[in-house]
């Protein structure tokens, strides 16, 4: 299928400019992916934070001890795997992180600062976030339930990454893409990413035909009739 981007980098600065996720979701709807939006409570931290790259799935669980004897090796690893998995972070990666409780917090300032500096594009969490000033000086777009102080460390440990994980139902595979808005956080799979995409761009070409025409006071029976959209 030929594409109007040669690469990721193109896709997703041609989408920030021009697409929002609600457009791509109603796409993905007509292709037979009806189940991509994470849940309503996981949302960028600030409005205006947009996050879109292909996704590196985290796995993560409760671990009630920083370090302490243990059949697992991870037992004698603070955070477990976290730090091996943010360095292995590459350009236009997101961090999306699964598999925990809600007692603590997933992400926070340092590990923005760590990502940055990988090349990566954002942080989606199935939980929460913290060191929230922090992260909003830095920019980084990060996507979660909420901000909540307490630590991960003597609580949680990240035991696998780059391995297929699943959120509310949706599940989530390395190289999807994660396109997110203040209206929710959408998993293209990485099979439907240019048929995705192609059809979103064309909506959002005919959906401004839908508002002129509305402007000059078709009504909207009519307006349906006639582009098929609303």
């Amino acid at each position: 299928m030929k594409t109007p981007w040669k690469n990721d980098d193109e896709l997703f600065a041609l989408a920030k400019q021009k697409l929002f996720v609600a457009l791509v979701g109603d796409i993905l709807d007509k292709l037979g992916c009806q189940h991509q939006f994470l849940p309503a409570q996981i949302k960028p931290i600030q409005n205006s934070m947009v996050l879109i790259g292909r996704a590196m799935p985290v796995l993560e669980a409760d671990h009630f001890a920083e370090k302490y004897e243990g059949r697992s090796p991870l037992s004698q690893q603070p955070f477990g795997l976290m730090f091996q998995a943010l360095d292995d972070l590459k350009h236009n990666e997101i961090y999306i992180c699964t598999g925990s409780s809600l007692r603590y917090a997933l992400w926070g300032g340092l590990m923005s600062t760590r990502a940055m500096k990988c090349g990566a594009a954002g942080a989606v969490l199935h939980g929460y976030h913290r060191d929230s000033n922090e992260i909003e000086r830095l920019g980084f777009p990060v996507a979660s339930m909420g901000s909540y102080a307490q630590d991960q460390g003597p609580r949680g440990k990240v035991i696998d990454w780059r391995v297929p994980i699943e959120i509310d139902g949706v599940r989530i595979n390395p190289g999807d893409v994660i396109f997110g808005d203040r209206d929710g956080v959408l998993v293209v799979p990485k099979d439907k990413v240019d048929e995705a995409f192609i059809g979103a761009f064309e909506k959002a070409k005919d959906e401004n035909k839908v508002l002129k025409a509305l402007q000059q006071g078709m009504p909207t029976v009519e307006a349906f009739e006639t582009f098929g959209i609303m």
